[in-house]
């Protein structure tokens, strides 16, 4: 393979979901909606959990980084397309799409590892509440989330570099609203072989391993709440971990959909339609879903806005 200054090419081009050009304004203010929903739920969880001295715990801790991250994820595939459709052109260039690819790989590795490792205080906090203070520290807490980051932005690193040996010979146009990597590398026209070995060995590996730690945590913390013989104890203790439950469900169906219909034959529309699930719609809810069923972020929410939350 021939390293990257080779590519013949300078821009690729996003053909989003329609060119229909009376659809442009609905898909404009549709995703306008649920990105500004998303920053500003997102910015409040963050501002509730930071403010409330109550909520300085390692559950919340977590959710503050995940609800950063989710800020993150969105922005970096969202503006590009809203501005796009402002300014009615589907040009990015080569540098934007790969570097929009190393960000989305950073933040969407991200959040797997912040929900794996939710996960595991739930199951700490669950299984061995007597150890809790002990096993989740605020410097272990720290530290978790500081090698979530650091093997995240390793994997993104890796594959995006891995990109830039490839060679582009013709006018590349992706049915995509954002440069998806698996896409960008079935289009290259130079042995793409080792890049997709190192797509699906690090999706089964990162990814794999997240979902693992996160079914035997949730298969420990069932297991515990069945032991317990009171209801109102089964309840408090499964409430404590249904809203986390809930992302983790969203997050990882939405996920196996868009990787199941990108192996499907001419499924480039379908899987950008469902990449809106898990790159949009799942950070738009997460807020929605901590909030609303989380008597404390309640609490420190009307603090802040004056008014009280559903």
């Amino acid at each position: 393979m021939e390293p990257g200054n080779d590519t013949e090419i300078s821009e690729f081009y996003l053909l989003g979901f329609s060119e229909k050009p009376e659809l442009q304004p609905l898909i404009f203010g549709l995703f306008l909606s649920m990105y500004l929903i998303t920053v500003f739920g997102n910015l409040l969880l963050i501002l509730a959990v930071s403010s409330d001295s109550h909520l300085h715990t390692p559950m919340y801790f977590f959710l503050a980084n995940l609800s950063f991250v989710d800020i993150c994820f969105t922005s970096t595939t969202v503006p590009k397309m809203l501005w796009n459709i402002q300014t009615q052109s589907k040009v990015i260039t080569y540098e934007g799409c790969i570097t929009q690819m190393y960000f989305f790989l950073l933040f969407i590795g991200l959040d797997n590892f912040l929900l794996a490792v939710m996960a595991c205080d739930r199951f700490v906090a669950i299984c061995h509440p007597l150890h809790y203070t002990v096993m989740m520290k605020p410097t272990y807490c720290t530290l978790l989330v500081l090698m979530s980051w650091i093997m995240s932005a390793l994997n993104s690193l890796l594959q995006s570099l891995m990109v830039l040996w490839l060679s582009f010979c013709r006018e590349v146009g992706l049915s995509h609203f954002f440069c998806e990597i698996n896409q960008v590398v079935q289009l290259a026209c130079s042995e793409n072989f080792l890049n997709d070995m190192v797509m699906h060995f690090a999706a089964g590996l990162l990814g794999g391993a997240s979902l693992a730690g996160i079914l035997y945590s949730y298969s420990k913390i069932i297991s515990s709440i069945c032991g317990i013989s009171s209801a109102q104890g089964k309840y408090k203790a499964f409430s404590t971990c249904s809203s986390h439950l809930l992302v983790v469900s969203s997050f990882y169906c939405t996920g196996l959909g868009v990787y199941l219909s990108s192996a499907a034959p001419q499924s480039s529309h379908a899987s950008a339609v469902t990449s809106v699930m898990y790159t949009v719609v799942t950070p738009m809810l997460n807020p929605f879903i901590y909030s609303l069923r989380n008597r404390d972020i309640k609490r420190a929410l009307k603090r802040i806005v004056g008014v009280p939350v559903m």
